[in-house]
């Protein structure tokens, strides 16, 4: 099979199979054949398994083949399963299900894949299952060691922000409580096809065997991250007052024994200082 990232080997490869692009899921397969391999080198560990999420047409699956012992694929169009057939002919160590990331038990298909193999994920994911994907992985605890994902840019801004800046929100607590983000490269729009109207990025997840805070309840943690970016444009007394209906005068006490000032911002808060409010809330 030559090169998927080549548009004259690509479109004829979609027509024999009668493949029409879905607005609805999201689909923009890679052209530049830089990328993929890029990506790969990044996402692989030595001797190690591959789950990827949304293989589209292989591209990125088999420059992850050629560096992992093993690799599961996941997708969900149903009508790229025979192009997927096609374009991984002859590649033994690589397995394509038909499925629901979203629905599946990863964990559960991870052991059966991988047995005792250190692995990792990796997904090029539509703009439109970014968080939910991610945060279901961080927060099912799939024992991956790190997560490697194409995003929208502005969805990588938000992810990889550090806790206490003008771009952190909800998210960006969510996934450092759980992970270590970082933005590898740059991916512009000219790079698929069809071109979207956005430029994404590239970002890796290194997750933590232990969240870097201590906090008594994950759920009051979370539940107060949640009220204060609920209102970000409040102060943290108004905010959590009314988003987690608290008496001012209850909140107020919190805030002052947190240490924290009462007429300051939730994105001015690092992930330290909400664990501390979280747990004078509890």
């Amino acid at each position: 099979m030559n090169d998927l990232t080549d548009l004259t080997v690509l479109k004829p490869l979609l027509t024999r199979h009668g493949f029409a692009f879905s607005k609805s899921l999201g689909q923009n397969f890679i052209i530049n054949p830089d990328v993929c391999p890029k990506m790969a080198e990044t996402a692989v560990l030595p001797d190690g398994g591959v789950l990827e999420i949304g293989p589209g047409v292989g591209s990125l699956t088999r420059e992850l083949a050629k560096r992992a012992k093993r690799v599961l694929a996941i997708e969900l169009d149903k009508r790229l399963i025979p192009v997927l057939k096609e374009t991984l002919a002859g590649i033994e160590n690589v397995t394509v299900l038909n499925g629901d990331a979203m629905k599946l038990d990863l964990s559960v298909l991870a052991r059966e894949h991988f047995g005792a193999l250190s692995f990792t994920v990796c997904a090029n994911l539509p703009y439109y299952i970014t968080s939910p994907l991610i945060m279901q992985l961080l927060e099912n605890r799939l024992p991956a060691q790190s997560v490697t994902v194409m995003v929208q840019k502005e969805a990588a801004e938000r992810l990889t922000a550090q806790p206490g800046t003008r771009l952190c929100g909800a998210i960006t607590l969510a996934v450092a409580y759980r992970a270590a983000a970082k933005t590898l490269f740059g991916v512009g729009r000219e790079n698929f096809y069809p071109a979207p109207k956005v430029d994404s990025a590239i970002i890796q997840l290194e997750i933590f065997k232990e969240p870097p805070v201590r906090t008594r309840s994950e759920e009051t943690l979370f539940s107060v991250i949640k009220a204060a970016f609920g209102q970000r444009r409040k102060t943290l007394l108004n905010s959590l007052s009314a988003g987690l209906s608290l008496e001012r005068a209850r909140t107020l006490k919190a805030l002052n024994t947190a240490g924290i000032d009462p007429t300051r911002r939730a994105e001015t808060l690092t992930l330290e200082e909400f664990a501390e409010l979280a747990n004078e809330l509890n």
